[in-house]
């Protein structure tokens, strides 16, 4: 269904330069993506932690002014007795958690949409305590004449779903949060359906089932309502744990194709289809029985979390559908397939 570039990865962890002294660049993956002009635009999610200091913990951090975020790091004695050392991810002091990791948005810039050069510095990066632990996992829809971007942020108060707008990809807007915690995941249409923009959406389900694909509409996409589960994990192995969706749907004569990624047994991510009714886009038509894309190679078995393949990013040049997918958490891939084929699989 997809071939993977025979460049993959296209953009590793080496080829970002860090955005603070003492910071190291540990993942380049899960891009948002969109044709701006003559380029593919790429958003990266740019994962940094510390270099590494004989008998210290190191954590990086943000600290705000005046609606700026300033990158730091904080230092703690290894044998400090007010240290926690939580797990991999984090650590937690004097009862304050700090993560080992930190996020901003990166943008990459290609005439081919294969090779790559990622700016020298964030463009979307944390300016305010709801963004204390990192901005990741971006998504770019081109709606009149405004290039919108949602992405998920994260705090001690968990984590959201917040929307800024650029026309240039050099400065932006933020406008907020969006959809409140705990929802990400955030698919918007890239146009009105009955004069309402639309948007899929994942909010965490800690209750009695399984966190699944739901629909929402709105007037002006910043305030959102008519909130409709519409695709739930099925009883698969694929599936057992979630389910979300992916980058903007694409609209197309049959319907909205989305492709979106479920996380099932052993934490093994793959990608499916669904199409969604032109109309009514609650409405299911179509739906996968079996994964477009699956983990199979090194680079997507192996790394800072293996077997992961995960999408919110793609655009369409020369009727072929360029699909780009973070691989284990790490890096940027692309593997390119057709709408026709991907329909015809449904």
């Amino acid at each position: 269904m997809f071939i993977r570039c025979e460049k993959n990865p296209i953009i590793r962890p080496g080829d970002v330069k860090p955005s603070a002294d003492g910071y190291q660049v540990i993942g380049a993956f899960n891009p948002g993506a969109i044709r701006f002009n003559d380029e593919v635009i790429l958003l990266l999610r740019v994962a940094e932690k510390c270099a590494l200091k004989p008998g210290k913990v190191r954590v990086p951090v943000y600290r705000f002014s005046n609606g700026k975020g300033i990158p730091d790091i904080m230092e703690f004695d290894e044998k400090d007795p007010d240290l926690v050392l939580k797990d991999t991810r984090g650590v937690m002091y004097q009862g304050k958690d700090y993560l080992s990791t930190i996020s901003h948005l990166r943008v990459a810039r290609s005439s081919d949409g294969i090779n790559f050069t990622v700016d020298p510095k964030p463009f979307i990066y944390p300016c305010s305590p709801d963004e204390t632990y990192g901005v990741e996992d971006a998504r770019i829809v081109y709606i009149d004449n405004t290039y919108y971007i949602n992405y998920s942020i994260v705090s001690k108060d968990s984590w959201c779903t917040a929307l800024s707008t650029t026309t240039d990809f050099n400065d932006f807007k933020k406008c907020g949060i969006i959809f409140h915690p705990e929802n990400k995941d955030v698919s918007i249409f890239p146009e009105k359906v009955g004069g309402k923009y639309m948007a899929l959406h994942r909010p965490n389900n800690s209750g009695f089932g399984k966190a699944s694909i739901w629909y929402a509409e709105s007037p002006d996409l910043l305030h959102w309502g008519n909130h409709k589960c519409i695709v739930r994990p099925r009883n698969m192995s694929h599936e057992s744990m979630k389910i979300g969706g992916g980058s903007a749907p694409i609209k197309t004569d049959d319907g909205w194709l989305s492709i979106y990624h479920a996380k099932g047994d052993n934490s093994r991510y793959s990608l499916f289809g669904i199409l969604l009714d032109l109309n009514e886009p609650w409405k299911v038509v179509k739906r996968a029985t079996v994964p477009l894309f699956e983990p199979e190679i090194e680079y997507e078995t192996d790394g800072f979390f293996g077997n992961v393949v995960f999408t919110n990013g793609n655009v369409i040049m020369d009727e072929r559908l360029y699909m780009y997918y973070g691989s284990s958490d790490e890096t940027t891939c692309l593997a390119v397939s057709s709408v026709k084929e991907i329909l015809t699989s449904l």
